[in-house]
């Protein structure tokens, strides 16, 4: 699995951004996925994941009813809507690939076999 996030850039505080993640290799509907940022110096944590159909979301407490999570299985492609972005929303974006779970969902970022690279989203105030 190749996934390709991108979309991110520099904002100010109370814009939205819509992050993309592209995939390509193994069938994309067949598995869950995330995504997960980090901040400068910090920990990388979960902030959203979606399970194969998008029935089943699941958000980090900060940026519940900001940011919703969604998926086109016909394009292979995830998306992470941001509104209301806050200053510490800032971090590097990774959307990353759970191919042991497609109808459930988890938070836990070792569960995640495969990463994109990344993209940067800064938040000014």
């Amino acid at each position: 699995v190749q996934l390709q996030a991108s979309g991110g850039g520099l904002v100010q505080a109370g814009d939205s951004l819509r992050l993309s993640c592209a995939a390509s290799g193994r069938t994309f509907r067949n598995y869950a996925m995330g995504w997960f940022r980090q901040a400068p110096g910090k920990e990388r944590k979960f902030v959203a994941a979606i399970n194969w159909s998008g029935n089943i979301t699941y958000y980090e407490d900060s940026v519940k009813g900001r940011f919703t999570i969604s998926r086109d299985n016909a394009k292979n492609a995830g998306y992470l809507q941001m509104n209301n972005l806050k200053p510490e929303d800032s971090a590097l974006y990774y959307c990353a690939a759970d191919l042991s779970r497609s109808g459930i969902i988890t938070t836990i970022l070792r569960e995640y076999d495969y990463w994109g690279q990344g993209t940067l989203v800064t938040v000014s105030s």
